[in-house]
């Protein structure tokens, strides 16, 4: 029995650039990064980062029910609320037995955690908000969705750090595939810009140093590349069968057509320098896929501007595909939005095979001498994609990597 064709039929995003599909579409493609100095973060060695603002969350998110969620949580809300629309579906209209939320993070609500410690150690325990746990577990945008939207079939919320997303999409094509639904919400949140994240940041030397302006300092596949800069935001799809989604009259906006994982049991926070295991990854996509790594038009790179992942990766893309594909890394613009990354990335990589158009990787010259591959410079780069992988390789030598097709 031949496995179902599984179609992307519904996209939302929000993040630092926009705060819907569309929005954070044209800012990626402007290719210029909105990292800023941060209120809250001074005296922290990195006090900037890539943020989503310029919405009243609470208002967007509507009545009583914002008080006990963290703003993860209200991210991923919202971009469900906008792929289920896009999707063309009602959720006052399906069978919610049918329906399964998978949303991933890496930090879950540990910005509010933070936040309860202290008013514990200052105020006491008594000053604590009711609704402390609600703010800190990583389950809860998976279940604040399925609660809105009536939504009883499976639900889950999966952790592989930067790898999450991909992983939560991977996870919804599976239980499409084997029936347990029939549609799935599926994607990933994040947000953690707070002092005790960007001490990590500086104290692991991940981060970006401040020198100069912020919003130059993320420079992936750059010699002079000098660390990621941390960002929040969130992407959720909708999934469906693609005989299903047809029948109901539906246009799909891509495929997914194979996904592949592997684990480099290396490093905490370091990549193998090999880069065998992340291509391992790749290449059990392309297997899933049924593609040969030639079929490839475009890659959208992890790319987070550190200089032992840039270098691994671009290895590895010069050694799966030879010709050349065009690369982006959306980081240069959104910052390191850590769990929610690749589910962002796997939205714009989607927008990339329906509009044929590759962003650029901003504040990127040229690439590292070393480094032969073909980097998307500058402006967008207007071509036919077929087909395209994204690629996820997250703390803990998690690697996840999703192959996508234009329908």
């Amino acid at each position: 029995m031949s496995r179902p064709d599984i179609a992307i039929t519904g996209l939302g995003m929000i993040t630092p650039v926009g705060n819907d599909t569309e929005s954070t579409w044209r800012g990626v493609c402007a290719g210029v990064s909105p990292a800023r100095t941060v209120a809250g973060l001074e005296g922290c060695a990195i006090d900037f980062a890539c943020v989503v603002d310029g919405i009243d969350l609470d208002a967007a998110i509507g009545g009583r029910a914002a008080f006990r969620m963290g703003k993860y949580v209200k991210l991923a809300i919202l971009a469900a609320r906008e792929a289920v629309t896009d999707a063309g579906l009602d959720p006052a209209r399906w069978d919610g037995t049918r329906v399964a939320v998978i949303v991933g993070t890496s930090s879950g609500g540990s910005t509010s955690l933070t936040e309860q410690a202290v008013v514990l150690d200052r105020l006491g325990a008594g000053a604590t908000s009711p609704s402390a746990i609600l703010l800190t577990i990583p389950n809860m945008p998976a279940a604040e969705i399925a609660i809105q939207m009536k939504a009883t079939g499976p639900s889950m919320a999966p952790c592989t750090a930067c790898s999450s997303g991909v992983t939560a999409l991977s996870v919804a094509r599976d239980l499409l595939v084997s029936g347990q639904c029939d549609i799935a919400i599926a994607g990933a949140t994040e947000s953690i810009v707070y002092p005790v994240a960007m001490a990590g940041f500086a104290r692991s030397g991940a981060g970006a140093q401040r020198d100069g302006d912020p919003a130059g300092l993320c420079r992936p596949f750059a010699a002079d590349r000098a660390g990621l800069v941390l960002g929040e935001g969130a992407a959720v799809m909708v999934l469906e069968r693609a005989d299903e989604a047809r029948t109901r009259g539906a246009a799909p906006r891509a495929l997914l057509a194979g996904t592949g994982a592997t684990t480099d049991a290396h490093h905490p926070i370091s990549p193998h320098p090999s880069g065998r295991i992340a291509q391992a990854a790749v290449e059990a996509a392309l297997r899933d896929a049924g593609w040969a790594a030639e079929d490839v038009d475009h890659v959208n790179a992890h790319g987070t501007a550190t200089t032992a992942n840039d270098a691994m990766e671009a290895a590895l893309i010069s050694r799966v595909f030879p010709h050349q594909p065009p690369v982006t890394a959306p980081k240069g613009v959104l910052g390191h939005c850590m769990g929610a990354a690749g589910a962002i990335e796997t939205g714009l990589t989607i927008l990339a095979l329906q509009r044929g158009v590759v962003p650029p990787i901003a504040n990127l010259g040229a690439p590292a001498p070393e480094f032969d591959i073909d980097c998307v410079i500058g402006q967008p780069l207007r071509q036919p994609i077929r087909r395209a992988v994204s690629h996820s390789f997250g703390f803990g030598g998690h690697n996840a990597v999703i192959a996508l097709q234009r329908p």
